[in-house]
């Protein structure tokens, strides 16, 4: 049997694929810093770098590696090719749109994305929870339950999206690819923690929390047994 893959340190994740290549774009790809292109190859490196390394540790392609890739390579490009500020609204939309469609879509594979955001395996106890429900005979009961979790997740993304596109349009007034527009650029990503962030993690929040309290019910575990044993110790 092979070893586990290595459990990955979401923070991390979250700052090389999201958080920097974002503070990057915004503050230090102007003329008199980095310049566009240098802002944006550096910025692209982020993700790329952690998407290899990340593979090579746990043999997985990373979804948030990609997805930072993606929105990066669009918000420079768009920068670059100095497009009307209607289209950076629009892929600010579309990024969480694409990410609730492939949320959607995952549903019909074998690699649900859903068990990713909510039910990870970096954080539960799959294994031990899959076992009681299997003893419990209720395996039908929890797929149901990850499917209406799914779509309460889905329902986040199309949140985001439509918030999103609002905020852009409201705040992107300058021309691409001048300071003004930078400066904009920079306040909408601050805008968007308690614009964006705080409605749909309130979302996602009570999704993982129906979640949480399904297993409970169908699986008789305490919440503090579903968790891997060093999380427990940790808290």
């Amino acid at each position: 049997m092979p070893p586990p893959a290595k459990r990955e340190n979401m923070l991390v994740n979250l700052a090389f694929n999201i958080a920097i290549p974002s503070l990057i774009l915004a503050k230090a790809s102007t003329p008199e810093r980095l310049g566009p292109v240098w802002g944006l190859i550096i910025a692209l490196a982020f993700p790329i770098s952690y998407g290899v390394w990340d593979f090579v540790q746990r043999r997985q392609a990373n979804f948030v590696s990609i997805l930072g890739f993606a929105s990066v390579m669009l918000t420079g490009g768009l920068g670059l090719m100095k497009v009307g500020n209607f289209w950076f609204a629009v892929k600010e939309a579309a990024v969480p749109a694409l990410i609730g469609i492939a949320v959607w879509l995952s549903t019909y594979t074998q690699r649900p994305l859903v068990r990713q955001f909510l039910f990870s395996d970096q954080v539960m106890d799959v294994n031990k929870i899959e076992a009681a429900l299997d003893e419990r005979a209720n395996r039908s009961a929890f797929d149901q339950l990850l499917s209406s979790s799914t779509y309460l997740l889905v329902v986040s993304f199309v949140v985001s999206a439509v918030l999103n596109f609002v905020l852009a349009r409201w705040l992107l007034t300058s021309p691409t690819g001048s300071p003004e527009f930078n400066a904009e650029l920079g306040k909408m990503n601050a805008l968007s923690w308690p614009v964006i962030v705080v409605p749909t993690m309130i979302i996602t929040v009570f999704a993982l929390w129906r979640l949480v309290s399904g297993i409970t019910k169908l699986t008789g575990l305490k919440f503090e047994e579903m968790l891997h044993a060093e999380h427990v110790k940790q808290s």
